[in-house]
């Protein structure tokens, strides 16, 4: 379908950093490539913008700004007037580059949106699940589970699900949750997370030249690198270092990114007397990003299982893969799905510190078998998690939404 015109609906983009701008990053590169002729919409909730469009990347984002008025104080009536306003701005964008199909990306709220539109300029509409945000919302204890806005962000989900053309979402978990809601299954194509593996093969050596030695002493480093929120199970690893510093008196732990879960961190550390053995970096320039990874002997993604974790994978896995780099990782279903079984054994139980130290501590007593693990994972993510093979999948969708379109 070299050629199309594609309008892609976002919740936000880069410049902000998070695992939600770089797939979307990585689609529109990819889809380029292909011959794909892409536009690109923010819903209001993007934040830092200095202009109604702008060049990131080499893309142009069309930011949508919010509409002044004393109704946004309003619980409900703000996220409704989130979704008026970037319908706003996307027919006006649809309209201007007469765009053919629109692609909406989660949350809900840009999926109606897209239907408002697509409706009035007769337009198919794809809609792309890429987490559940209602339950993201439990975690950062901004809903609770069952309660009034819970459901009415789910069963806003299924409206839309209902009356898109197709839908897509990045990983089996999240697809079986659709189907459960009545969904039927041809409609759902899973379009998994991938990385770029030759974009991760210029990673720096670890040196102290780099100005960034987490805390003094030998070693081992591990650490986590990203968001700091309650489901990253960030305090499972905390938790785990005592006993790892038995075996282990100069290991370190680095820490890089930031996040709502931070100030408990920092009393977690505090309280179990490992102050001297945790840097707290911050939040860095994601062109730094690879330094500090250069710099961590082991990673840790030690997530917590909650619906939310248990249904949608991440990236970090696959880029510790990609970059050859020694993981270890909680047994969350989200993690099952991107772990392959050549490395199943660096997995640990969910919430248990105690595994966790007893996972990290054979791994970094059998460290000469680490370049085996590390093209073992090299290996699965060239072969099967690449960009160009996951976004190739958009073109059977596009093409199965623009003809049921024309057959409604």
């Amino acid at each position: 379908m070299s050629g199309l015109k594609v309008l892609h609906v976002l919740d936000h983009s880069v410049p902000l950093q998070s695992g939600y701008s770089f797939r979307t990053l990585a689609i529109l590169r990819e889809q380029r490539r292909l011959g794909y002729e892409t536009f690109h919409v923010t819903s209001t909730k993007h934040y830092g913008a200095t202009a109604d469009e702008e060049q990131v990347d080499g893309l142009t984002f069309h930011r949508t700004r919010p509409q002044a008025s004393l109704l946004r104080r309003l619980p409900i009536v703000n996220q409704a007037m989130v979704s008026l306003d970037t319908a706003a701005r996307v027919e006006e964008i649809a309209r201007r580059e007469r765009v053919e199909l629109i692609h909406a990306h989660s949350p809900a709220l840009n999926g109606l949106a897209a239907m408002r539109v697509g409706k009035r300029l007769g337009l198919p509409v794809v809609y792309e699940m890429r987490a559940s945000w209602e339950d993201a919302a439990v975690d950062h204890g901004t809903s609770a589970e069952g309660s009034l806005r819970y459901r009415a962000s789910r069963g806003l989900e299924t409206f839309v699900f209902r009356r898109v053309e197709a839908i897509t979402t990045i990983c089996e978990g999240l697809r079986k949750d659709i189907v459960a809601r009545g969904i039927p299954s041809g409609q759902v194509t899973v379009i998994p997370n991938a990385v770029d593996a030759t974009a991760f093969d210029s990673t720096p050596v670890k040196s102290d030249a780099a100005g960034i030695a987490p805390t003094s002493g030998s070693g081992p480093v591990l650490g986590f690198i990203g968001s700091f929120y309650g489901y990253e199970g960030i305090d499972v690893l905390l938790r785990a270092m005592p006993m790892i510093l038995e075996a282990h008196p100069e290991a370190r732990v680095l820490l890089v990114g930031g996040g709502p879960a931070e100030a408990s961190l920092r009393g977690l550390v505090s309280e179990l007397g490992i102050a001297a053995r945790v840097h707290f970096a911050g939040r860095v320039p994601h062109q730094l990003v690879s330094q500090y990874y250069a710099q961590i002997d082991l990673l840790v993604y030690a997530r917590h299982s909650i619906r939310l974790t248990e249904t949608v994978t991440p990236l970090k896995p696959l880029e510790a893969m990609a970059m050859r780099r020694a993981f270890i990782a909680s047994d969350v279903g989200g993690h099952l799905e991107v772990v392959p079984d050549g490395l199943r054994s660096h997995l640990f139980r969910a919430g248990d510190a105690q595994d966790l130290a007893r996972v990290a501590m054979r791994l970094l007593a059998r460290r000469a078998d680490w370049p085996r693990d590390a093209e073992v994972g090299r290996r699965y993510v060239e072969t099967e998690r690449t960009w160009r093979e996951s976004v190739g999948r958009y073109e059977r969708v596009y093409a199965d939404a623009i003809e049921r379109h024309h057959g409604r």
